[in-house]
């Protein structure tokens, strides 16, 4: 081999170098091309992995003094922090206020009851009232009151049947079919058994008194049994005279055990005094008595003073406006409908409404029931003629039933409301007011002026911001009150108003609202 041969074999060999032991050039570059900076490094194909220490060694670090310090330093600060935390939410709850125990409430303290007196003129018959629960479900109320429904000729004692229906109502297959569905809906049901109900007197001769109470009690057991929640009867006065008034009451009420039959005794009184109906709630042992105080006592003072004197038994109270007479709401004057809506839905006690109330329906010449009036949001045909007034008549029966279950809706709601402490706040010939509170939930005043003239309510308070007269140490009144509702056009739901004095349009009514503040 010559010197030249060799010359280029040492050539070859220089360039089949690894790159990485190339000679780097004086630009930066390695003479394969390779940048300054890109040098690449051989990384050994199997790394060595940390396995940390073994047992041996852990035990041996563990076990020395500073790791022993270190281990006691955390478990008391532990223990410290856990008795520290436990320490505290003893403290919050020694020191956060009780919470006062709700009291004992039968299904008609719930909510207002809804009397169908007239089922004809409600729905025609029996299956026209089931066809008619979803609507009266929309309303919120607790229980129907229906009837009298059972056959008997006026004033004749003798052809008394309390167990068999009216044949053009139905028959009770029907009325089982009314009970099945008020039940699925959570609405109970209580029937009327007033017994001479078309007649001159609720219970015939006083000759035959124990007769038909005896005849009552049958038909209270025979019910209760087919399915109803509880029992009405008017006169309550007479009645409970009777020899057989504690046998009616055992059947009802189940002599006072847990008998899960058991149901609710619904007595009528008129003209007696709120004395007299303290008393009969205490003699009697009803679980409603329904009267007509607020018809009776037309005065604001008056009214005031039937609360106060009752107020203490209101699970046992039942108010309403032609309820007791089972007349309708607009009697009192139609254009009081919505202000006696809210005072009957704010006061002490169970609202009872006639059917119609709910949307301002006319009351009936003389004894006649008006017809319930449906399909409110039924539109005229196309091209019909519109009776403008018609319209404005509809109309204002949509908003009363609107108003009504808001009210309803509200009552269900609110504790203060629905079985809330009272308080009376003012009152004069033609308006009234009061405070209704719970324990630690929203407080309301209800203030309402049925009278043809503005009228400035004061509400009664010291300096100090406490009330002066019939209220407990600790209830306080706020500068200020948020509308809840109202019916007064100058007073605007969300609208802030003083307590200082309230002034109330003529015929109108307000319901207030604050908050518990401690």
């Amino acid at each position: 081999m010559n010197k030249e041969t060799e010359i280029d074999m040492k050539d070859v060999e220089l360039n089949e170098l690894d790159p990485e032991k190339q000679p780097i050039t004086g630009d930066g570059q390695a003479s394969g091309g390779e940048k300054n900076g890109s040098v690449k490094l051989k990384v050994p194909d199997d790394e060595v992995a940390f396995t940390g220490l073994s047992k041996d060694e852990l035990m041996k670090v563990a076990g020395t003094p500073g790791w022993v310090r270190t281990r006691w330093v955390l478990l008391v600060l532990f223990w410290l922090g856990w008795v520290g935390m436990l320490a505290g939410a003893i403290v919050i709850i020694v020191q956060a206020p009780r919470c006062k125990p709700i009291p004992e409430m039968k299904w008609c303290n719930e909510g207002p009851l809804y009397q169908i007196n007239d089922v004809e003129a409600f729905s025609g018959d029996l299956a026209g009232v089931e066809s008619k629960l979803d609507n009266i479900n929309q309303l919120k109320v607790k229980g129907l009151v229906l009837g009298p429904i059972h056959n008997v000729q006026k004033d004749q004692s003798i052809t008394l049947n309390l167990q068999e229906i009216k044949p053009d109502l139905g028959k009770k297959e029907n009325l089982k079919a009314v009970l099945d569905r008020a039940h699925k809906k959570s609405i109970s049901v209580v029937l009327d058994l007033t017994p001479n109900y078309q007649g001159n007197s609720n219970w015939f001769d006083k000759n035959v008194l124990d007769e038909v109470v005896g005849k009552v009690k049958a038909a209270a057991e025979y019910w209760l049994n087919f399915g109803f929640d509880g029992i009405k009867i008017s006169d309550l006065t007479i009645a409970a005279g009777s020899a057989e008034w504690s046998n009616l009451r055992a059947v009802v009420q189940g002599n006072g055990t847990d008998d899960a039959k058991k149901g609710a005794l619904m007595g009528v009184v008129e003209g007696v005094s709120a004395a007299e109906v303290s008393q009969l709630i205490n003699t009697t042992g009803v679980d409603i008595i329904l009267s007509d105080l607020l018809n009776s006592k037309t005065g604001g003072v008056e009214r005031i003073k039937a609360m106060d004197t009752l107020n203490s038994q209101q699970r046992n109270l039942g108010w309403g406006l032609g309820a007791t007479q089972q007349k309708q709401l607009s009697a009192t004057g139609p254009k009081l409908v919505h202000l006696y809506q809210l005072l009957l839905f704010t006061m002490p006690g169970t609202p009872v409404f006639t059917y119609g109330d709910e949307i301002g329906l006319t009351a009936g010449e003389g004894s006649a029931s008006p017809k319930m009036v449906w399909d409110l949001d039924e539109k005229p045909a196309e091209g019909a003629e519109v009776n403008e007034t018609v319209m404005a008549i509809q109309q204002q029966r949509i908003d009363t039933r609107k108003w009504f279950i808001s009210l309803s809706d509200l009552r269900g709601k609110e504790r203060s409301l629905l079985h809330g402490d009272y308080y009376s706040l003012y009152s004069s010939p033609s308006s009234l007011s009061f405070l209704r509170l719970w324990d630690q939930s929203e407080r309301f005043i209800t203030a309402v002026n049925w009278g043809t003239t503005e009228e400035t309510i004061t509400f009664k308070l010291q300096p100090t911001g406490k009330f002066n007269t019939n209220i407990s140490e600790g209830v306080e009144l706020p500068e200020t009150a948020k509308v809840k509702l109202s019916t007064d056009n100058n007073l605007k739901p969300d609208d802030s108003v003083s307590l200082d004095k309230l002034v109330l349009q003529p015929g109108q009514a307000v319901l207030l609202q604050f908050p518990y503040t401690g």
